[in-house]
């Protein structure tokens, strides 16, 4: 049924159209056209991926007429690479910054040698794939490296076995042309280059959602009428699998000693001709790769024919299929590349739009390896850099433009305008010193908006209950009845602690306290209420900052009362304005899988809407660097974007760095590992900019970033530094280093290193008064004063465990 099915479609009218379009045009202009082709799917971003290439044995059962990987069992000095062989060539390349385990063989070489078959035996195993997928596993489980296996002709039983070990399988289909099977043609004797079995291999590593590499060989007999019918017919499965993450144009280069020895080469022409018309056949989206060391010092051309990907590139190992071509150092590759307009973007073995939905196109096993390693992009992320670390912050790449068409969009952001999603999606993308561009541009914008004078709040966090009935994936704080085990024991402070930690903020100057909890099951509205009355009764001129939207629709619930109405009791009983907390990110189809229970982004932007309405101000906020991804954000800020042109009740917007350490979902091994830093200003820069002008107060997490991460950000478009927060346990619970407060004298000695003048603020932006200033300077700061919730005086040590 497939021959049927690949003749039907594709022997005739519609690859003899194709190749009759193709050849009608100049060939600079067929480049052009697939070039901008290139630019719509991948920007100016060229991918490679760092691997070691590891041959487990170069025996094989066909007898390739230009092949001289394959070798006879006289000519290897032993069958097959042992273990210890496999992890030594996988070790050095993990030193080197390799990601990739490129595991190469030739096909069933048991089934034509004896040699092979004893080899075997001696290693305890009865055929080549029983112990292919042993050496996979025994990469992942001693080094950090991801197998990808490209070991010919499987069954399906075959490949499911080795998914559970690798994150990409391949086979280059080659030619979908049966003829050079034939006496004389390049695949006679080759049992395994018989197209139907490869092409029906390929559509199994659908059925079984493999991603998987594929491509054509070029210059091998073929004529160019086949090599479309070969695209075509791979464009088939992938239109109805979807599994093609990449299709290699590979030129055939003549080898000595070989039957192909004196054919002639496809020369330059040839090779971007056929690579640009793979483009036009798959589209902007696909990965186009031909690998640079078959072009010799011709490979920067390549670049012409609107490919995306080098390949794999190993500063180690040789290609073994290709000995003769030596790889090229990748600060060669970087620089042809940035000398073309575009970045060089490191990648796994598995590409970034099947990183995105891993779930579907990876083994559970495998998903915690693959996610640690990337970023929002879904590619390797580019330092070691955490949110919540002590770490060093990542020194800077060289600052290098690729992507001019940004500029335009900082004019419109600077100018007011409404950026569209794509366009927000672009600004996030950016790399090197495009990134520096955006930041320079967010500054700018800053100083024009708020001068040279950066702000804060002297507060204190009041977290009254961890207890929650809520299961949302990324957080470490919020804690069961049988959480005991875990870091930090459920608690309910007791109102009389409430009121004691408001009246010891107010003695230390504080102007606000930021209350909020879990979602208390035994938590009603009147409990909302209470906790905000014993504030003001302590200490009535304090700002009550206090309830997210999810605990507001709770506690209204509760009552039986609408959300406004419920709003509007609290606005009257002293509530001064709420935290754009439980936001997350804006974006559903995310939500349904970090926090499914809560309130879905329309609810929660009602509930904002309603605040604002009945006089409340409100915060906003986004947390970032975990499963979302640039369109997500780029959502999330449009979203925030237009409740402010609605409402203006906005006071600033928040940026939270996913802290990863002790979060649920990092655990089991669901999510990335928090933003990278180029994201983590990118984030505050582009925000500044797509907010602009209605929401003017960009604010940068001291908790999540530290001191050095406040100071590159006042740099990049932040003029706010938030709260000194005093009891600061939520980021902490999930594993930040960076301590629990972040004292006045600190903030403004920061602030002035700058050049800039730091202003003490109230909540709502409006001056302190002198009395609240100098109170916030009299006192110790509150670690070397810390009370337990009960009251009782302790050592900083229990008393930061007691939070």
């Amino acid at each position: 049924m497939l021959t049927a099915e690949i003749t039907r479609l594709f022997s005739h009218e519609e690859a003899r159209w194709r190749l009759a379009t193709f050849e009608a045009q100049p060939l600079q202009e067929l480049l052009g056209r697939s070039r901008a082709l290139k630019r719509e799917g991948h920007g100016s971003a060229i991918s490679y991926s760092r691997k070691v290439f590891i041959p487990l044995t170069q025996l094989c059962r066909d007898v390739c007429g230009y092949c001289t990987f394959a070798q006879s069992p006289r000519q290897v000095r032993k069958p097959f690479l042992s273990p210890e062989d496999v992890l030594s060539i996988a070790r050095a390349g993990e030193k080197m910054g390799c990601r990739e385990a490129l595991f190469t063989l030739g096909d069933k070489p048991e089934l034509r040698y004896e040699a092979a078959r004893e080899a075997l035996r001696e290693l305890g195993f009865a055929t080549t794939m029983d112990y292919l997928v042993a050496v996979c596993a025994l990469v992942l489980k001693e080094t950090s490296l991801l197998p990808h296996v490209n070991a010919g002709v499987m069954s399906e039983e075959e490949l499911v076995r080795l998914r559970r070990v690798s994150v990409s399988q391949g086979i280059m289909l080659e030619t979908i042309s049966p003829r050079l099977g034939e006496r004389g043609g390049a695949h006679f004797g080759s049992p395994d280059k018989d197209p139907q079995l490869r092409m029906a291999m390929i559509a199994a590593a659908g059925r079984q959602r493999i991603p998987f590499t594929s491509g054509i060989l070029i210059g091998i007999g073929e004529t160019r009428l086949e090599r479309i019918q070969s695209l075509l017919a791979l464009k088939n499965l992938h239109e109805r699998y979807g599994h093609l993450q990449e299709i290699i144009i590979q030129n055939f280069r003549a080898k000595p000693d070989t039957r192909f020895a004196n054919s002639r080469e496809p020369d330059i022409d040839d090779l971007l001709w056929s690579a640009a018309v793979a483009r036009h056949i798959f589209g902007a989206a696909m990965n186009i790769q031909v690998p640079p060391n078959l072009s010799y010092s011709d490979f920067p051309e390549l670049l012409d024919s609107g490919i995306n990907d080098w390949g794999g590139i190993s500063p180690v190992t040789a290609d073994h299929v290709n000995p003769e071509a030596p790889w090229p150092e990748i600060a060669q590759l970087q620089s042809a590349t940035e000398r073309a307009g575009c970045t060089l973007q490191q990648r796994l073995a598995i590409y970034p739009s099947y990183v995105a939905n891993a779930g579907k196109w990876l083994d559970r096993a495998l998903m915690h390896k693959v996610l640690r390693e990337v970023d929002a992009d879904g590619f390797v992320r580019e330092d070691g850099w955490m949110p919540g670390s002590l770490e060093r912050l990542p020194t800077p790449p060289p600052a290098v433009r690729a992507d001019r068409g940004i500029d335009e969009l900082l004019q419109r952001a600077a100018a007011g305008s409404r950026l569209s999603e794509g366009d927000i999606v672009r600004l996030f993308s950016a790399r090197s010193g495009d990134v520096d561009v955006i930041c320079s541009a967010a500054d700018e914008l800053r100083a024009r908006m708020n001068g040279a004078i950066v702000r804060y709040v002297v507060n204190r966090n009041i977290n009254y209950t961890n207890v929650c009935s809520y299961r949302c994936s990324f957080c470490a704080f919020s804690k069961g009845k049988t959480s005991e085990t875990l870091r930090g024991k459920p608690y309910d402070l007791a109102l009389d602690e409430v009121a004691r930690r408001a009246r010891e903020a107010w003695d230390r100057g504080a102007t606000e306290v930021c209350m909020q909890g879990g979602i208390n099951p035994s938590y009603t509205g009147e409990k909302y209420l209470e906790l905000l009355r014993v504030v003001k009764a302590e200490v009535p001129g304090m700002h009550v900052h206090a309830f997210s939207p999810l605990e507001i629709s709770q506690g209204a619930s509760t009552l039986g009362i609408g959300t406004r109405r419920y709003l509007e009791i609290l606005r009257d009983a002293g509530l001064g304005s709420l935290p754009g907390t439980a936001a997350e990110i804006l974006d559903d189809e995310v939500r349904a899988s970090i926090c499914p229970d809560k309130l879905n982004t329309r609810e929660w932007l009602d509930v904002i809407a309603a605040a604002h309405e009945v006089g409340l101000r409100t915060t906003s906020t986004i947390m970032f660097g975990h499963i979302e991804h640039p369109a997500s954000w780029a959502r999330h800020l449009l979203h925030l974007r237009d409740l402010q042109e609605r409402t203006g009740g906005i006071t600033e917007f928040v940026p939270l760095p996913f802290v990863h350490m002790e979060a649920p979902m990092s655990l089991r091994g669901q999510s990335r590992i928090g933003p990278t830093w180029r994201e983590v200003r990118l984030m505050h820069a582009v925000s500044r900019l797509v907010l602009n002008p209605l929401i003017t107060n960009i604010q940068a997490s001291w908790v999540k970033l530290g001191e050095a991460g406040l100071a590159a950000l006042l740099q990049s478009g932040v003029n706010d530094l938030g709260g000194t927060l005093m009891n600061e346990s939520i980021s902490r619970a999930a594993g930040t280093q960076h301590g629990q407060e972040f004292a006045p004298e600190q903030m403004e000695a920061l602030i002035e290193t700058l050049g800039r003048r730091p202003q003490q603020r109230t909540t709502l932006y409006g001056p302190v008064s002198r009395e609240r200033y100098e109170a916030s300077f009299g006192v110790p700061a509150l670690a070397e004063l810390i009370m337990t919730p009960f009251g009782s005086r302790t050592s900083v040590r229990d008393g930061l465990a007691s939070f």
